[in-house]
């Protein structure tokens, strides 16, 4: 979600040109005056690799490599209209190899993760935002001056980065596995704190079930921290590929407590509110569905052991898109899901966790009239015929119980 009022939602992509627009036209000012502030000007450089960081300031910045990159070819789910192209262009994924970079002194910015060195270079590897052509149009160059750092003694983890703040999905795919490549890269080390957000209950109840030590340091938009030595694990999910060595860490340490509550049939729903992705004809549907022994589930509404457990025993699950459908992390082989999309916001990031997994039956359905782009409604509301949604769910079912 983006933090525009709802009635401003439809213009978010017209927000989000000028953002980078601006960007890139204040960052050629702020970079410049940026002397004139000492340590708080904004980073007067950036590298796109974090190993040519270490290679830049070999005396402030250390690399310590982990796994090995990814490569993944998956078909064209089933779907309609079928063969879209958007699920075209993502059938082929790359994810980068794992690492961790120690940054001497180094500092971390805003609840977007963006991470410099002692010497005024932002590390853009690691502290990628969305959207971006290059680091000339990341957001920490809409700043004049950086907020005052506060010191944290020791050694110190970071697993904050965009998105993660507020969002379910980049919270568990984008933070937590980062820190089993801090763990995968330096094994040995003993660290003193970890950065990383934890105000909402889903978060603490993520971090405790993974496992992953307090203290923890709450990041924010007008914070900045530094270390003495800021450990920073890479950002294998960037382009929300749902990296095949995450999706296993999260699910050796997200582990179902017992059975669920609710049916092997669920229903996500986004509620009522427009420009939320919601599912307009959601009211036509349901009873239908709760004839056939569906649960409509709203996961916010429940704890994350108790997602967790839900959909490990689900057998099918029907949402719009949206964060909750990252709970198919946990579905065993077999289970039939269907997603509902805008015509023109069709996003891959969450089949690709099917993508990941290998043992799930994925499908889709788009509304009519798809655009040439199906990436520029993101808010949009879904409006496919209830009745063209009836008739795949009990196609899923015939062929369940076939």
């Amino acid at each position: 979600m983006s933090r525009l009022p709802s009635r401003l939602q439809p213009l978010w992509p017209y927000f989000k040109r000028v953002h980078r627009m601006l960007s890139y036209i204040l960052g050629l000012l702020n970079r410049r005056i940026a002397p004139f502030f000492g340590s708080r000007g904004v980073p007067r450089r950036a590298t796109t690799a974090s190993l040519a960081t270490q290679q830049l300031e070999p005396e402030t910045t250390e690399f310590f490599p982990s796994g090995p990159p990814e490569h993944r070819v998956s078909p064209i789910p089933h779907g309609s209209p079928a063969d879209h192209h958007r699920f075209a262009a993502d059938t082929e994924v790359e994810i980068p190899a794992r690492y961790a970079v120690v940054l001497k002194d180094g500092v971390t910015v805003g609840d977007y993760g963006a991470n410099i060195t002692q010497h005024g270079t932002l590390d853009y590897e690691t502290s990628g935002y969305f959207g971006l052509s290059s680091w000339r149009e990341h957001p920490i160059f809409l700043r004049t001056r950086l907020p005052r750092p506060q010191h944290i003694p020791g050694r110190v983890v970071n697993l904050n980065t965009r998105g993660c703040s507020s969002n379910y999905y980049h919270f568990m795919f984008d933070a937590l596995p980062r820190y089993g490549i801090f763990r995968e890269a330096m094994p040995d080390v003993v660290v003193d704190a970890v950065i990383v957000p934890h105000q909402t209950r889903y978060q603490r109840e993520l971090l405790e079930l993974a496992g992953i030590p307090e203290p923890w340091i709450q990041p924010g938009h007008q914070n900045a921290w530094t270390a003495d030595e800021l450990i920073v694990p890479s950002t294998p999910n960037q382009e929300l590929g749902a990296p095949e060595w995450g999706t296993q860490w999260l699910l050796d340490h997200l582990r179902p407590s017992g059975p669920s509550k609710l049916t092997p049939y669920l229903y996500i729903t986004r509620g009522n509110k427009p420009n939320t992705r919601r599912y307009d004809e959601e009211a036509e549907l349901w009873p239908h569905l709760e004839e056939r022994g569906f649960s409509k589930v709203d996961p916010g509404s429940l704890s994350v052991q108790e997602q967790i457990n839900s959909f490990h025993a689900a057998k099918v699950v029907v949402a719009p898109h949206g964060a909750g459908l990252t709970n198919m992390v946990f579905c065993t082989p077999g289970t039939k899901v269907l997603e509902l999309f805008a015509p023109d916001y069709v996003h891959t990031g969450l089949w690709t966790i099917a993508q990941s997994l290998g043992h799930i039956d994925y499908s889709y359905l788009v509304g009519e009239g798809s655009p040439a782009r199906a990436d520029t409604g993101v808010l949009s509301d879904v409006a496919i015929p209830w009745k063209e949604v009836l008739a795949k769910v009990d196609e899923m079912l015939t062929e369940l119980r076939a």
